[in-house]
């Protein structure tokens, strides 16, 4: 979770001055706010917030993990306009009879419908539609330019390079999480990193009795969705990664629970090695598997 926007630059410049600077998320000054929302009531909240023992502090980040973050929300952006792109392809070839599934894989068919002078498309719809299919090969041609960069970035980090030991962990998520995450002696545990992720069940427990609901989603959303992602894909290709193998952890899991459960629990368990390997600095070591 992050403080609210350019409170980093304020905060470096702040430093510069000598100043003792310590960034609070916003989500944890509200409940120090008695009544109303002004000035006077918001600075009344902060230095009340600021105070407690116990509080969570979000590190001033530097002009350079900022500068080196930004390619990742670039990307970010770059992909949901591809996604938008693809999805006005489909809706608008759908009009015509032309019915193509959804997924970024199938952007080709829509493509090729759209080119294939034989097809039956109007031929003033096809002029126009070509300037998605043009928008949407430069967009390729974007991402991949930067999918370029961060894997140079990657091989150029010594974090990112013993995160890629782990299976399932490429050169996008570690890099991401070289970049984005916090040093890993800002949390106690490897759950409170799960946790700072978003990837652990909420909990609304009282009385002794432990209720615990979906996850919490709290946290880095970057990071969170692409080891979720990143999970899914290593359950579509279980026959043939070494993670799902028989007598693993994931195999048995598969076994017994929805495929949607065992994601977020692979993603959950894959945080907690990283942040492991992070904190001991060594590289990743298979457990062995179960007879």
């Amino acid at each position: 979770m992050e403080a609210c926007g350019g409170a980093h630059f304020w905060g470096r410049e702040l430093a510069r001055l000598g100043h003792d600077i310590r960034l609070i998320p916003p989500v944890y000054v509200k409940p120090f706010v008695k009544r109303q929302k002004n000035d006077a009531a918001d600075a009344e909240a902060i230095c009340e917030a600021a105070q407690r023992p116990n509080m969570r502090f979000v590190p001033v980040k530097s002009e350079e993990t900022q500068g080196a973050a930004s390619v990742f929300r670039v990307r970010e952006l770059l992909i949901r306009q591809r996604t938008q792109a693809i999805n006005a392809l489909r809706g608008h070839l759908t009009e015509y009879g032309q019915v193509v599934p959804q997924g970024a894989t199938n952007a080709r068919r829509l493509i090729a419908l759209i080119a294939d002078d034989a097809s039956d498309l109007p031929a003033t719809a096809r002029a126009s539609l070509k300037v998605l299919t043009a928008t949407l090969a430069q967009l390729d041609d974007q991402i991949k330019a930067l999918d370029a960069e961060i894997t140079r970035r990657a091989k150029e980090s010594e974090v990112a390079r013993r995160l890629m030991t782990i299976p399932g962990i490429g050169p996008l998520i570690a890099t991401a999480i070289a970049t984005l995450a916090p040093p890993p002696e800002t949390f106690r545990k490897s759950r409170d990193f799960a946790a700072w992720l978003g990837l652990t069940r909420r909990q609304h427990s009282t009385g002794g009795r432990q209720r615990l609901g979906a996850t919490t989603k709290m946290g880095e959303r970057s990071l969170r969705r692409l080891l979720i992602i990143r999970a899914n894909s290593v359950i579509i290709k279980r026959h043939c990664h070494a993670l799902a193998r028989p007598g693993t952890w994931l195999a048995r899991m598969l076994e017994r629970k929805p495929t949607m459960l065992v994601r977020v629990a692979l993603a959950n368990k894959m945080a907690r090695i990283v942040w492991a390997l992070m904190k001991s600095g060594e590289i990743y070591r298979a457990p062995a598997v179960a007879a």
